[in-house]
């Protein structure tokens, strides 16, 4: 994990949780969101907590980049968004206004040129 995801892990989640991240390709996602969502398709992040102080994820970096290419946003950026909202799941938050509000207050703490 780089410095830049290590910051933004320790703001989302804190210092002591412990965190895998593992790059994927629309392969192993959709693997894995068939076997865990029920869902054969691809996906951009995949969020799988452990316990209260131990999660892993999944990002599909090949997807960011194409999705990013075609909402015209930096690619850096927008994989930077798509690291918090995965955090987020960690941390409890489910689809809806509440996590785009925490979404849109990181975004905006953490400098990332991203409109959500």
């Amino acid at each position: 994990m780089n410095n830049r995801w290590k910051n933004i892990k320790e703001e989302v989640l804190g210092k002591k949780y412990n965190l895998s991240a593992v790059a994927a390709d629309d392969k192993l996602m959709k693997k894995l969101n068939t076997a865990y969502r029920k869902k054969a398709k691809t996906t951009n992040v995949l969020s799988f907590p452990l316990s209260e102080t131990e999660g892993e994820i999944f990002i599909n970096l090949p997807l960011a980049k194409k999705e990013a290419k075609e909402a015209g946003l930096p690619e850096k950026d927008y994989a930077d968004y798509l690291f918090i909202h995965s955090l987020l799941h960690l941390k409890g938050y489910d689809h809806g206004e509440k996590m785009k509000k925490e979404e849109r207050r990181l975004i905006k703490k953490l400098k990332i040129n991203i409109n959500i």
